[in-house]
């Protein structure tokens, strides 16, 4: 990972998010987004209004999920690394997987409200294939950096973002492409928010993982982009590595997770096999944490059942919400954060952890220590699991 960035409630770029993490606070505020009539509390990004935002060759596709896209990729020099990327590569060999859920929805429940009276037709403006397409957000990305390779976006819920790293990584080893930029982009709308109310899954308050009063989850949105090359003897010591990655489907429900765990442990036993590692590898784990009471029990049960209590862990969504598609590669960069800074993060959020839980050595407070490997983990409905394993070069 020569370079990545991540824009969320948190703030754009990374140093608004390291800085964050270190003091613990959180970007999660009371629910004021567009018409949404609900009691809980969502992490919102700071996107330009401004209809002059995006250049003219992208006006096309202006939505909110694409606006979001564009703010990110602004971040932390970004583009100038993908630009030095195109002069080693040819821009034809440089490919663009991401993640996301909902895409640009909002732009369509916003053209509803506008339907034509008499033949019921939406906007002009309306463009699904530029929007809420889920396609919309790497066709966005590809034009936005100017590149020319294969493109494709992974729709599986809150592991989306997570399982393009895989994707990546299967392409450059069977040298398809030299280079990729993955990630993931998911913004607010209206669907999403109703629709995890209408589950029963939203909490009221701040979210609170693996707490004993944790009542549901709070969304947030984010984009995230991070550029992978092969690691060869040119990659300098000290450098952040993709080590493994590993992916399950155990198709037990479709909203909820195994009840023993099962697809989560396979993937997280896979990541750790590619990877090379045992247990005592791993020096911390960047939980998925939702703060549901069944998502965040069976979660403890998968990590306790191969790590036991040896392997500090937490979740950051007290932090910035669950992300959802673009939840994935907000979890892998924190995780990054955790290798750089040598600190394994705690609990935003987290006052009083659940004792019903299975044993896990949870931190709800950060803790220094040396580390060498991060697991981060990513679970998405109908039982699509993928945990992605980092490493700091020899």
């Amino acid at each position: 990972m020569p370079a990545f960035t991540a824009t969320s409630s948190l703030g754009n770029g990374l140093a608004s998010l390291r800085s964050s993490l270190v003091a613990q606070h959180t970007g999660l505020v009371p629910c004021q987004f567009e018409s949404v009539d609900l009691e809980t509390y969502i992490g919102i990004t700071n996107i330009p209004e401004d209809d002059v935002f995006l250049p003219a060759e992208l006006q096309a596709l202006d939505c909110r999920n694409n606006r979001l896209a564009f703010l990110g990729l602004q971040q932390d020099g970004f583009i100038d690394a993908v630009g030095k990327a195109k002069c080693h590569f040819d821009n034809t060999r440089i490919g663009v997987f991401l993640g996301t859920s909902t895409s640009g929805m909002l732009q369509t429940e916003k053209g509803y409200r506008e339907l034509d009276p008499q033949t019921g037709a939406l906007p002009s403006w309306v463009n699904y294939r530029f929007a809420q397409n889920t396609g919309s957000a790497a066709h966005f990305v590809r034009l936005a950096l100017g590149l020319g390779g294969p493109a494709a976006v992974v729709s599986t819920a809150c592991s989306s973002s997570a399982k393009v790293f895989a994707m990546a990584q299967r392409m450059l080893l069977l040298g398809a492409i030299d280079a990729a930029i993955v990630g993931g982009v998911d913004s607010l709308c209206l669907t999403t928010l109703y629709g995890f109310h209408s589950l029963q899954l939203l909490s009221r308050n701040p979210c609170k993982p693996f707490d004993t009063g944790r009542d549901g989850i709070s969304i947030g949105e984010a984009a995230v982009f991070a550029l992978l090359t092969r690691d060869d003897a040119h990659t300098p010591s000290g450098s952040l590595l993709i080590k493994g990655v590993g992916e399950s489907s155990d198709a037990y429900h479709m909203s909820s997770p195994h009840p023993e765990g099962l697809g989560a442990r396979q993937a997280m036993q896979s990541a750790l096999q590619q990877a090379r590692l045992g247990t005592p590898g791993i020096d911390y784990i960047h939980l998925h944490g939702t703060a549901t009471k069944n998502n965040d029990a069976i979660e403890s049960i998968a990590v306790s059942a191969i790590f036991g209590e040896q392997s500090p862990a937490s979740s950051t969504k007290g932090a910035t919400g669950h992300c959802l598609g673009a939840a994935g590669a907000l979890n892998v960069v924190i995780g990054a954060l955790a290798l750089q800074q040598q600190t394994a993060w705690g609990s935003p959020g987290t006052e009083k952890l659940d004792a019903t839980l299975s044993p896990i050595h949870y931190l709800t407070q950060n803790a220094a220590r040396p580390m060498r490997h991060v697991l981060s983990n990513s679970f998405g409905f109908g039982g699509s699991n993928c945990s992605v394993v980092l490493g700091l070069k020899d």
